[in-house]
């Protein structure tokens, strides 16, 4: 197994963009990859043309995700084709070969998606094997599991993830400026690189203190960067000249 590389900045998605103003203010904050939800029952989801509309924005160098679940493969790749540059993102319950045919035989980049139990049963979910199955994928995103598809802004147990991955991990599910620093020093130690993905963490509040699905707060998208940010220089080793 490849050791971990202390050395790697953070990669940082944010997700379930709906506006072209929350795209422009993740760009400006430094995000590497943006997120559109390509499920109708989300309550964050566009239409592939809005999808496409929207990653027209990107500068280059920031990469579209388009998240499907159980998606039909002529879709996603239809989808994928509208989008330059595009990966996808499987979140449902598509299997290793589900997604090799919705990749177009690998043609298409690809993220698998794990829904990672609740609680202390978070132990019991085979990461590693998860990993081995889908080595198709170029990272395995870890979410909570929760009903339906999507982590609803709930974290897992952190700690209950196996020591040695060897993948690309994408820690995601509740992450916000206050705890996503937490999250990268648990997680990074235990795979090859590590990314986050974040949603709901810097979603506009509500009037009730909810938020406001699909809506972006620009403060939030800066405060979550900086956080990142900080974390990667306490928790990375300079590399030596």
């Amino acid at each position: 197994m490849a050791p971990p590389s202390s050395h790697q900045r953070t990669r940082i998605k944010v997700c379930g963009l709906t506006r072209e103003q929350d795209v422009d203010a993740a760009v400006a904050s430094g995000a590497d990859a943006i997120g559109f939800v390509l499920y109708p029952k989300s309550r964050r989801h566009v239409s592939p043309e809005r999808a496409a509309e929207l990653a027209r924005r990107l500068p280059p160098f920031v990469t579209p995700v388009l998240l499907f679940v159980n998606a039909k493969t002529t879709d996603v790749i239809a989808a994928c084709a509208s989008v330059a540059g595009a990966i996808a993102q499987f979140h449902g319950d598509e299997s290793p070969e589900d997604c090799w045919r919705a990749s177009d035989k690998g043609a298409i980049p690809f993220i698998r998606a794990a829904r990672i139990p609740l609680g202390a049963a978070g132990a019991r979910f085979d990461l590693v094997e998860y990993a081995h199955d889908y080595s198709h994928a170029r990272a395995i995103l870890l979410d909570a599991h929760v009903d339906g598809y999507g982590g609803g802004g709930k974290t897992f147990h952190w700690s209950l993830l196996p020591p040695n991955v060897n993948a690309h991990l994408v820690l995601s599910g509740g992450l916000t400026p206050a705890n996503v620093g937490d999250g990268i020093k648990e997680v990074r130690p235990r795979c090859t690189t590590l990314a986050v993905d974040v949603s709901s963490g810097v979603e506009l509040d509500a009037a009730d203190g909810s938020t406001v699905h699909g809506i972006k707060d620009a403060g939030k998208i800066e405060r979550f960067m900086v956080a990142v940010r900080a974390a990667d220089a306490v928790h990375t080793p300079l590399m030596k000249p």
